[in-house]
Formats: structure tokens, C-alpha cells, sequence
């Protein structure tokens, strides 16, 4: 069974929903492109960034990041030839940008406008709202991340994954402690 696919990171989402050909009517299905695909051909395309350069703002490997970057290609290539419109939408993504908890329904949501803070929770609608860097403060610690190479152990924050935490000791990333026999 294939692992999970990790979060891509974003730095900016498109600004428009997807482009449709001028002239003939398309005779083709639309042509879906992923937000970490659009992501790819902006940092390489359009911002100039090498691969390996770009791998690292996104936080994936660069062999991972260059079957996303072949594959938006590919994508473009189709939906010129076919004239079939071309769709932004969806994909495993995160944006870069704040996180705020709601301290209502303890729901976490990112905000893309970085000068202003939202002013309503994203999924109950109350104004209960903090910058996540502030609540996390007030937690504490929810569970324990142990690295698989040295054995170090780590306390660390609830909500946050350990396969997304780094060992300090050799720089393996980490995972729950208790997940795998022999880890207890």
C-alpha cells in the first residue's frame, strides 16, 4: 500500500479559476490542473528558480517536485493542442501564510490576506480568533515523536504530525512514538 502523499507548500495560489482557448469552440474535457502543479510551473517558469531551489520552497524532494513540474508541463502541452480549457483546482497544498485558531470551535484555518487578520472563524463564524503562534503558547505538550535512525525523543505540540518534525540530534524526521512495535 503506497504512504500518504505529504503537503505541498504555496506560496500563492492562482488569481484566476483556469484559462478557456479563443476561437474555435473546445471539444474536449476540461484539463485539471492541481494547485501544487500551477505552484511548480510559476517557481520555475515564471519566478526562474532551479529545481533544486524550488524542491526546498515547497518543502518535497526535488525527484518528487520534478514529477509534479513534468506533469503540470504535460498538462499545459494537452490543453493547447486539444484547445480544451485549463482548470485550476485542489491538490494536498498548504499555503504559506498565517494560521489562526478559533478558540470557540478550536478549529485552525489559514489566512491569504498577510496584512490583515480574519475576522470571523472559517467554520462557525465566530470572532473568537487567534494567531496560532499565540495558542500554541498555551498548550501542552500532546504527544511524543521518536526518530527512527538515533532514537531520540521529542515532545511535541497536539495537532502537529511527527513525520513533519525534524530529529535535532541527526536530522531524520521523526514519528510517533508507541505507532511501530518495539517503539514503546
Amino acid at each position: 500500500m503506497p504512504r500518504r502523499k505529504l503537503l505541498r507548500k504555496v506560496l500563492s495560489p492562482p488569481r484566476v479559476k483556469g484559462f478557456t482557448p479563443l476561437g474555435e469552440e473546445s471539444h474536449g474535457a476540461p484539463v485539471l490542473m492541481g494547485f501544487e502543479e500551477y505552484e511548480a510551473i510559476r517557481l520555475c517558469d515564471f519566478d526562474g528558480y532551479h529545481q533544486a531551489e524550488a524542491a526546498r520552497i515547497m518543502n518535497v524532494s526535488r525527484p518528487t517536485f520534478a514529477r509534479i513540474y513534468d506533469e503540470a508541463r504535460r498538462k499545459v502541452a494537452q490543453s493547447f493542442v486539444t484547445a480544451a480549457p485549463l482548470i485550476f483546482e485542489g491538490g494536498r497544498i498548504y499555503y504559506d501564510s498565517e494560521w489562526y485558531r478559533c478558540e470557540k470551535c478550536r478549529c485552525r484555518f489559514n489566512h491569504l490576506e498577510k496584512a490583515e487578520g480574519p475576522s470571523r472563524c472559517a467554520l462557525c463564524g465566530s470572532g473568537e480568533i487567534v494567531p496560532v503562534k499565540e495558542a500554541v503558547r498555551q498548550e501542552k505538550p500532546g504527544h511524543r515523536c521518536i526518530c527512527r535512525a538515533c532514537g531520540a525523543v521529542k515532545e511535541v505540540l497536539h495537532g502537529m504530525p511527527c513525520n513533519q518534525v525534524v530529529c535535532e540530534e541527526c536530522g531524520s524526521r521523526m514519528i510517533r512514538k508507541g505507532v511501530r512495535a518495539g517503539w514503546n
